[in-house]
C-alpha cells in the first residue's frame, strides 16, 4: 500500500515538471501594432480570386489577431499605405480536379479547387521578414450543377457553382496564413 502511494507521488511529480504543452507566452508578436494588406498579385487565369482572398484575409486578421488594419476602408478592402508591417504575396495557382464521377453518365460528381499562394510578412520599420511561406495551399470542394440526379425526382439540376469551392479554399488559405503569423516567432 505504501509503495503504491510512493509510485503515485512520483508519477505526479514527473508529470508536474514535464508540463502539458501549454505556454503563457503571447500567441502574436507584441512589437507589431498594425498590418497593411494590399491585394495579392494573381498569376492565374481565375479572375477575382485575389479580391476574394483579400477580403477573407482581412476578416481573419481582424477576427483572430490583435493587429489593426492599416488603411482600412468602409468597403473592407485594405490599402497598402501605413502599417508597422505588410503582408504581401502572390496567388500562384488555382487548380481544379475531379474527385468522382457519376456511374451512369461519367460526368463529374464532385470537384476540388486548390488555391496556392506565396506569402511574405515584412516589418516595414526594419525590413525584417517576419514570416514567409511558399506554396501554401488549401482546398475547397463542390458538386457541380446539372449532374446530380440521385434522390431528385426527374433528375434535377442541383449543385453548386465553382465560386463556392473557391470561396471555401481562400477562407481556409486565410486561416493558414494567420496560423503561420503566430507560429514563426
Amino acid at each position: 500500500m505504501r509503495s503504491a502511494a510512493c509510485v503515485f507521488a512520483l508519477v505526479g511529480v514527473v508529470f508536474g515538471f514535464s508540463g502539458c504543452g501549454y505556454s503563457t507566452a503571447e500567441l502574436y508578436r507584441q512589437d507589431v501594432n498594425s498590418i497593411a494588406l494590399p491585394i495579392f498579385e494573381n498569376r492565374t487565369f481565375e479572375r477575382g480570386v485575389e479580391a476574394d482572398f483579400a477580403e477573407a484575409l482581412a476578416k481573419e486578421v481582424q477576427r483572430r489577431t490583435p493587429y489593426a488594419l492599416a488603411g482600412s476602408s468602409a468597403s473592407g478592402f485594405v490599402a497598402s499605405a501605413g502599417g508597422d508591417t505588410e503582408l504581401t504575396g502572390t496567388i500562384t495557382a488555382v487548380r481544379r480536379s475531379r474527385l468522382s464521377r457519376t456511374a451512369d453518365t461519367g460526368l463529374p460528381q464532385e470537384l476540388e479547387v486548390r488555391v496556392i499562394a506565396d506569402v511574405q510578412w515584412r516589418d516595414r520599420r526594419s525590413g525584417e521578414v517576419l514570416m514567409e511561406r511558399r506554396g501554401l495551399e488549401e482546398v475547397g470542394r463542390y458538386i457541380p450543377a446539372g449532374n446530380v440526379s440521385a434522390g431528385v425526382e426527374g433528375g434535377g439540376v442541383l449543385g453548386e457553382p465553382f465560386s463556392v469551392a473557391q470561396h471555401a479554399a481562400v477562407a481556409r488559405l486565410a486561416q493558414a496564413v494567420v496560423d503561420a503569423m503566430r507560429s514563426d516567432f
